[in-house]
């Protein structure tokens, strides 16, 4: 019997999103039709490819190889139908991004909505995270992160000129505390740190001097994972904390905060759009690159 080239279609999707609904939703039939599908390429094959629960689905041993068998042949089959499919239309669709929460410019209000103003039939579906991952197997279009932390095999657009590390602090807390004179300092200073995750030690502080870059582990006071709290606890006094200058530059600005430690900061490459090197980009991608690009002549 020749494969259901349909079904395992469906159950890739089902591999990918872990969730009837969400499979249904996206192919616009309803949730019973994408489980019956993947019931009968089970029936087909003689093997359960999937274990369902009331909340969730997972793959059985089964399953994953199978997905893993046939989900790189079927993305290039997508792609080629989005090629081909790409060279008469307009730019429209979901475009998927996963984005850095530290890249301020490309998430400002103005960026992004000049881009949905110019090219409306593009719904953006926009992740913010600062977790690392494969975001062709996640299945985004593209991602926006600092150049260094960029795999090899992307193309990167730059987003960004070069950036800069800061350590700010209050006045108020200068005035109690007075002002680190050496990043070694900071251990005996109250510190508001940043982690990715609940699970992950607080970031390391990155310095620079004569040329040796070195880091300091501080003991935060505070620790969290959103950098909008870190810029309010140190606006209300509760110690220094540590970013990227632009970040801060709107607090600075108003003399909320102040920059310390200026002496021990380099400029570095800044934020990168990237994406799969692919022959052909489809138009709502292409439509974002050039945007881009538009955006950083501009500046």
């Amino acid at each position: 019997m020749p494969p259901d080239l349909n079904a395992l279609a469906v159950f890739a999707l089902v591999a990918e999103e872990r969730n009837f609904r969400a499979v249904a939703d996206r192919l616009g039939v309803t949730r019973s039709a994408v489980s019956q599908t993947v019931r009968r390429l089970e029936e087909s094959l003689g093997v359960a490819l999937v274990r369902r629960t009331t909340r969730s689905v997972g793959l059985t041993e089964a399953g994953q190889r199978l997905v893993a068998a046939v989900a790189p042949a079927i993305a290039e089959m997508r792609s080629a139908f989005e090629v081909v499919g790409s060279l008469e239309s307009r730019p429209r669709g979901q475009l998927r991004l996963a984005v850095t929460s530290i890249a301020e410019r490309f998430l400002a209000g103005s960026f992004l909505g000049d881009f949905a103003n110019s090219y409306p039939e593009i719904q953006l579906d926009v992740t913010v995270t600062d977790d690392e991952f494969d975001i062709v197997a996640e299945g985004y279009d593209a991602g926006v992160r600092l150049g260094e932390v960029i795999e090899q095999d992307m193309i990167a657009v730059p987003v960004s000129g070069e950036q800069r590390q800061s350590a700010v602090c209050a006045p108020s807390y200068l005035e109690r505390f007075g002002a680190p004179h050496h990043p070694r300092d900071l251990v005996a200073h109250r510190c508001i740190g940043w982690r990715p995750a609940p699970k992950a030690a607080p970031y390391r502080w990155e310095f620079k001097e004569g040329g040796r870059e070195f880091d300091i582990a501080v003991a935060p006071e505070i620790t969290t994972n959103d950098m909008t709290l870190m810029i309010k606890l140190a606006i209300a006094g509760a110690g220094i904390t540590f970013g990227m200058e632009e970040t801060f530059a709107p607090a600075v600005a108003r003399g909320e905060l102040v920059p310390i430690l200026g002496d021990y900061f380099s400029p570095f490459a800044g934020f990168y759009l990237y994406y799969p090197s692919r022959r052909n980009l489809s138009p709502k991608l292409r439509a974002l690159v050039e945007h881009v690009q538009r955006m950083k002549l501009s500046h």
